[in-house]
């Protein structure tokens, strides 16, 4: 369809012989797809994500939208274990108690609170059961 398309990163024609598809309704002069952070061409060579109508590269995009860790704050890359407490995740070696630094494994209690990590025995115990009730009455 060059000739028709409207290009989504200058707006104007394509009239190229050739153009780019990103998604299905988003089209591009060759020239003009490029990554909204770095100017990186992206191509058939490249990897290309979208966000809000600007195209980005592999690396910019993740950097910027990724899931970072709460800990380090750095982005997770595909192959990274990870640990989650309620809605952060933390990459295995940062997933650490704040007080001692001691690094939390699977299966060990501890406590969020806002967002540190507190082991057992910096937390104390959960309460039981007739401590978190209060006194009994008669």
């Amino acid at each position: 369809r060059p000739g028709l398309a409207l290009c989504a990163g200058c707006g104007g024609r394509i009239q190229d012989p050739f153009l780019l598809r990103v998604s299905p309704d988003l089209e591009w002069h060759v020239a003009c797809l490029k990554c909204a952070e770095c100017g990186q061409p992206l191509d058939e060579t490249c990897t290309c994500f979208l966000r809000d109508g600007k195209a980005y590269c592999k690396r910019d995009y993740s950097r910027l939208f990724g899931i970072k860790c709460a800990q380090c704050r750095a982005v997770f890359s595909s192959s990274d274990l990870v640990m989650r407490a309620r809605d952060h995740v933390y990459h295995l070696e940062c997933f650490r108690c704040a007080a001692c630094g001691r690094q939390l494994l699977p299966g060990d209690q501890f406590c969020l609170r806002e967002r540190d990590l507190l082991c057992r025995a910096d937390h104390g115990p959960p309460p039981d059961g007739a401590a978190a009730r209060g006194p009994r009455s008669p």
